[in-house]
Formats: C-alpha cells, sequence, structure tokens
C-alpha cells in the first residue's frame, strides 16, 4: 500500500455527471466542516491509479451553479 500513487479527485461540471470508465465503483456518503458536498463521491480503478468523482451540481444537475 506504501507504493501505490495517490488517489486522483475529479470534480465534474456542466455535462459531467458519472464516469463510466471506472472499474469496481463505490460510492461514499461522507459529511464535512462545511456540510455534505452536492453527492456522493464516487470511487474506482482507472487505468490501475485510485479515481474519487464527486458531480458538482449533482447527479442530474439538482443545484444550480450560483447555489
Amino acid at each position: 500500500m506504501e507504493n501505490e500513487p495517490p488517489a486522483i479527485g475529479i470534480i465534474g461540471g456542466s455535462g459531467l455527471y458519472q464516469m463510466e470508465e471506472l472499474r469496481e465503483p463505490t460510492e461514499h456518503k461522507i459529511d464535512t466542516p462545511f456540510g455534505a458536498p452536492s453527492d456522493t463521491l464516487v470511487g474506482g480503478k482507472l487505468s490501475g491509479r485510485q479515481v474519487y468523482f464527486l458531480p458538482r451540481h449533482g447527479r442530474g444537475h439538482r443545484i444550480l451553479p450560483h447555489e
């Protein structure tokens, strides 16, 4: 585990609500000191690297950019 490269975080904007390319996807519901994020984090593997994806406006664009 020590030799694994660091995980990559991707925040999707308008038009990018999911990453079909992720293998072994898992959802992670988290909370932060600032409140819950726009959606659950989706973790998975992409080209052998651990990647976490968050849709900035939520799935289905539920949250407007100014909210």
